[in-house]
């Protein structure tokens, strides 16, 4: 599944039904029960309905399938992704919050800030 910014640009895609990477190649989180984790183990959003949101319930990230949320732009033509690189060992995943209502307007914050 790939991601795309608020401005259309493929950004991250899960491998496999539990690890993100960035368009580079670069691991950047994974996912465990709907909860978007950073390696470290913070819990840095969610995966609903096709969008990766972060931690305030605002949309970072959608995909082709995402359904509801804000008005997606129009997806830009994806260069060649990155060739993968070795992920790290996950730390603890922490406890996850309890998820906020989703946003309909995108975030302020931008997809790996919390690298």
């Amino acid at each position: 599944m790939d991601f795309y910014d608020r401005s259309g640009r493929a950004t991250a895609y899960l491998a496999d039904d539990e690890h993100i990477y960035d368009w580079d190649g670069t691991p950047s989180a994974f996912i465990r029960n709907g909860n978007v984790y950073s390696y470290s183990g913070e819990h840095v959003g969610w995966l609903v309905n096709g969008w990766i949101t972060g931690a305030d319930g605002q949309p970072l990230l959608f995909s082709q399938e995402a359904m509801g949320g804000p008005v997606k732009p129009v997806r830009q033509v994806a260069p060649v992704r990155g060739v993968r690189s070795v992920r790290p060992v996950k730390g603890v995943a922490q406890v996850a919050p309890v998820r906020p209502v989703f946003g309909l307007g995108w975030s302020s914050n931008r997809w790996g800030s919390w690298l």
